[in-house]
């Protein structure tokens, strides 16, 4: 169903089944996928192609222009997966020039409401922002993170599988997979034991990864000489823990501990 006052572009594609609520907007250009429901009053601007069985709620703002300063009216995108959650009054921006054009949304992820996505971040599947969480430009979150209710992203910051960051919380350096992080300017407060176990983690693979974070993150060691103590050991040989230390030593802005 399309509401009569939905105003939509005769250049958007809507896929078979899509429902648009009253007053929404969806400009030239706008793909929609079959099945996705659009709420009231919401907005979708060109450039922005939204994949199957999503759920976009009142007010909220789909593709617009990013807040950037070198960003000067560009040809740029977003492009959002299939089965996405995103609550009232959400904002998800378009890519820079700049930053490679496109922001990108995997599938099954839940952005709660006043969450924001800035320009050009890669965000994996089932990722949740909680009430009022901002990334910033160019972040990238893997895959199953949790982004706690008014917690903020510095720009180009990573954030590693399985990782959850609690409420209120800064970061401005990685966030290596698997951890716990909280603070005014984040720190590491542990595995994120209860996360990992909801997923099915094994028990060997959970103590792997305990022994690595405790021999890189609480050993007192260089991190240099932490990670190649870990590697020596043979919970190395664990692909979750290979991972941990993947993402570490591919760390640009440095890591949070």
């Amino acid at each position: 169903m399309i509401h009569p006052t939905a105003m939509i572009d005769p250049k958007a594609e809507i896929g078979e089944g899509v429902e648009i609520g009253p007053y929404a907007v969806i400009e030239k250009g706008v793909i929609i996928d079959q099945g996705t429901r659009i709420g009231p009053h919401v907005v979708i601007r060109e450039g922005t192609q939204i994949g199957k069985r999503c759920q976009i709620f009142q007010f909220a703002s789909i593709g617009e222009a990013p807040q950037a300063v070198a960003y000067k009216g560009e040809k740029t995108t977003l492009l959002m997966g299939d089965q996405n959650i995103v609550r009232e009054s959400v904002t998800l921006h378009r890519g820079t020039i700049r930053g490679g054009g496109k922001t990108v949304i995997g599938n099954d992820n839940f952005f709660m409401a006043y969450s924001h996505v800035a320009h050009d971040c890669q965000i994996g599947n089932q990722v949740f922002l909680y009430n009022g969480a901002s990334l910033a430009g160019h972040i990238i979150i893997e895959d199953h993170a949790i982004i706690g209710a008014l917690s903020g992203v510095h720009q180009f910051c990573r954030i590693g599988t399985h990782a959850m960051i609690s409420g209120i919380t800064g970061i401005v350096l990685d966030v290596p997979p698997y951890m716990l992080a909280a603070g005014n300017r984040a720190k590491l407060y542990g595995l994120n034991t209860v996360g990992l176990k909801r997923h099915h983690f094994s028990e060997e693979t959970i103590k792997a990864l305990k022994k690595a974070y405790r021999t890189i993150f609480r050993s007192g060691l260089a991190l240099e000489n932490a990670i190649r103590e870990v590697e020596e050991d043979k919970i190395s040989q664990t692909p979750e823990v290979q991972h941990l230390l993947d993402f570490i030593r591919h760390s640009q802005r440095g890591i949070s501990r």
